[in-house]
């Protein structure tokens, strides 16, 4: 594991209990793979399994890992993104709340501070859902688009 949890908060903007990620697993500059181990405690998950909302937060927040990641190797600050839209969602299985899911990100297109990526979310083989994303991209929190 490239970075585990304790060190991942340096890496997002969110905070707990919005923290939809737990561990960074590989890295590439074009796509990353990341991991939570789901609970009951989790605020997407209800009636014992982990809903939509909670698939598409793990997904924008894998892309969030990536940047956090690449920033840190370019001793850049993490820059901040934006779910600008969500396309080609499909659904195959709810998780139950006691899985671990492995999410992987694929950077299609990348133009100035705009990203299409392709993300995939599995418990250990199994596909639960899949999506496309438009995300923006801004420096350091102050709202401007670089």
């Amino acid at each position: 594991m490239l970075v585990d949890k304790d060190d991942l908060l340096q890496l997002l903007p969110q905070r707990p209990p919005m923290v939809m990620v737990d561990g960074l697993m590989a890295y590439q500059t074009d796509a990353c793979t990341s991991r939570l181990q789901l609970s009951s405690a989790n605020l997407f998950c209800k009636d014992s399994v982990f809903h939509e909302a909670g698939l598409i937060e793990n997904m924008a927040q894998t892309a969030a890992l990536h940047s956090g990641y690449a920033g840190q190797q370019d001793q850049k600050q993490a820059r901040t993104g934006y779910i600008g839209a969500l396309k080609r969602f499909s659904l195959y299985k709810l998780p139950s709340d006691n899985d671990a899911l492995t999410t992987e990100i694929n950077i299609l297109h990348k133009l100035l501070d705009a990203l299409v990526i392709k993300a995939s979310v599995y418990v250990e083989d199994h596909l639960m859902a899949e999506a496309e994303m438009n995300i923006f991209l801004i420096d350091g929190g102050d709202g401007k688009l670089s």
